[in-house]
């Protein structure tokens, strides 16, 4: 077999003049990073302002702690990818990215996990519930979310608080009125407001095994009591007065049971009114 040694020649140039040529534009696009120091760290943190949970110098000082704070360090040094791992690792953090840029900065970006309510059982359990219904640790930080007491295990805080706290945050008005759930022994539901001193029972929330199920019937059924309960506040209150009553019962879907303070002696036309 005749080899055509001068065609094969230039073939095998031609390739390793390509390799050549993709090697040096790699090289020329890459940032030098055989001197080059890390002069500028960028910390940006999604919902800082409104989350409370996460600044920036905590991530700094938790980067410090792991001796992986980049600022005045060599850029050949500075590993993203370490950086990424170990700030996921915090609790509080929901995504972390981290890149370098050819004028020497070092850029993270995190987004937050987005806490729901609060959890503070009787049993001396503290922490948080997100938005997917994952438990959060407590922090030092605070935030101006609704706290759940009482009778509350963490398969209940996941499937039935959340997914309650979720619902009442829905609307502006009980976002703003409602601040505590309180959960009796046998699971049923009281809501202590902002405004007006008394306490609001709304019985028992729907249960069932099936988790899309359970949010739908926990969602119609929130929305179903807290409907009620806006009317009563116009048409019931308005005119009694806010502090009229101690308690109020929105248990039952034929009327609102009422009761008054103890101290109160004026009289009322009745302690229940029919709703529809």
């Amino acid at each position: 077999m005749h080899i055509n040694w001068k065609k094969t020649t230039i073939v095998v140039l031609d390739a390793v003049l390509a390799a050549y040529l993709v090697l040096a534009f790699t090289s020329f696009n890459k940032p030098d990073e055989s001197n080059a120091l890390c002069i500028k760290v960028n910390i940006n943190i999604q919902d800082e302002m409104t989350n409370g949970f996460l600044n920036v110098k905590e991530i700094k000082n938790r980067l410090v702690a792991q001796q992986l704070y980049p600022l005045e360090k060599p850029m050949r040094y500075v590993n993203g990818r370490k950086i990424e791992e170990m700030l996921r690792a915090t609790p509080f953090v929901k995504t972390a990215e981290c890149y370098k840029t050819q004028d020497g900065q070092v850029c993270i970006s995190l987004t937050q996990r987005m806490p729901i309510v609060r959890i503070k059982s009787i049993n001396g359990d503290d922490y948080y519930i997100d938005d997917h219904n994952s438990i959060m640790p407590g922090t030092k930080y605070t935030s101006d979310l609704i706290i759940a007491t009482g009778y509350i295990n963490r398969p209940f805080a996941r499937q039935y608080v959340s997914v309650l706290s979720k619902a009442l945050m829905e609307k502006d008005l009980w976002k703003n009125q409602i601040e505590q759930i309180n959960v009796l022994p046998d699971r049923g539901i009281e809501l202590i407001p902002r405004v007006g001193n008394h306490i609001i029972f709304i019985g028992h929330l729907p249960e069932s095994n099936r988790q899309s199920v359970r949010d739908g019937e926990i969602k119609a059924y929130v929305e179903k009591k807290m409907a009620r309960l806006e009317k009563f506040y116009k048409y019931g209150l308005s005119q009694a007065g806010w502090n009229k009553y101690s308690y109020i019962s929105l248990e039952f879907d034929n009327q609102i049971i009422c009761k008054k303070h103890a101290a109160d002696t004026t009289p009322t036309p009745a302690t229940s009114s029919q709703t529809n």
